[in-house]
């Protein structure tokens, strides 16, 4: 179990990735990818990826390694984490732990309830029947299978959802029963720096809109025309990116820019809100609360 590392939580545009990297330059750490898009290889921008001059100042890792075509879940986050921390680079220096998916951080320092390997026909199937159905059709399928997860995940959230079915139909378990059960944390928490950061939202409103347009100065809209060619499945995390339907939408002509960054900054701002209750309610006393 890793002891004296350093856990940074925080909405998305709330400075995480400075603080991190500042970090990293006074005590020599190894900045990890806490974060579920910033795995994504194709969405740099989009996804506020660390650039390349931060990359050089410190080591990242975890960062962009993952086709956007492929599944990725809080398991294989922890599996790539565990294999990481066999690199004896982290018996020389610090870890620290940054991004926003909150998950992560739980299972780091909670451990993480061991998940059934799904087959591909059982994912295509529920997944096929996502795609035709809609969310909340397969979520009214979820309440007869598994009445425990059911009421405690939105009509709306497709992938999980979608999940949950993937594994009561191929273990004939409920997922609410594996999530009982726990492995092994990888983190020592009490030895960790926990720190979670707390914007003013007005301030954290102001960010997200300029960083957005940033991103579109930069370049986002290249971006979106590359992933767009890869024909993902719009169900993949990736493919619902915030930024990347709004510009796909402007791409095909069907809105405006103006429209497409107003409907992203909206997308992004409410994403953050649920960041944020999540962090209030799910991490204890022991984090540190820091405005940002």
């Amino acid at each position: 179990m890793l002891k004296g590392a350093t856990l940074i939580a925080g909405p998305t545009a709330s400075g995480k990735s400075a603080r991190a990297l500042d970090l990293a330059r006074r005590n020599g750490g190894v900045i990890i990818n806490t974060d579920s898009m910033q795995v994504y290889s194709v969405l740099w921008l989009l996804t506020a990826r660390p650039g390349e001059a931060e990359m050089v100042e410190a080591p990242h890792r975890l960062f962009g390694h993952v086709h956007p075509s492929m599944p990725y879940s809080t398991g294989v986050w922890v599996r790539d984490v565990e294999a990481l921390l066999r690199d004896p680079m982290l018996e020389e220096r610090p870890a620290i732990f940054v991004g926003g998916t909150g998950l992560y951080f739980r299972a780091l320092i909670e451990g993480l309830s061991p998940m059934p390997s799904i087959p591909e026909e059982v994912r295509n199937y529920w997944r096929g029947r996502l795609a035709e159905e809609g969310p909340e059709a397969l979520h009214r399928i979820l309440k007869e299978k598994d009445p425990e997860t059911a009421p405690r995940l939105r009509p709306t959230d497709s992938q999980r959802i979608a999940r949950a079915l993937e594994v009561v139909d191929a273990s004939g378990r409920p997922i609410s029963s594996w999530q009982k059960e726990r492995t092994r944390p990888l983190v020592d928490g009490e030895s960790a720096e926990k720190i979670v950061l707390e914007p003013d939202r007005a301030e954290l409103a102001r960010r997200i809109s300029d960083r957005f347009d940033s991103m579109v100065a930069e370049g986002a809209l290249d971006e979106v025309r590359a992933l767009n060619t890869l024909s993902l499945d719009p169900a993949l995390p990736a493919a619902k990116a915030i930024g990347v339907p709004e510009l796909t939408a402007y791409l095909a002509g069907e809105i405006s820019l103006d429209e497409a960054a107003t409907r992203a900054k909206a997308a992004s701002r409410q994403y953050a809100k649920r960041q944020m209750t999540w962090f209030r309610n799910q991490l204890g006393a022991d984090w540190k609360r820091v405005a940002a």
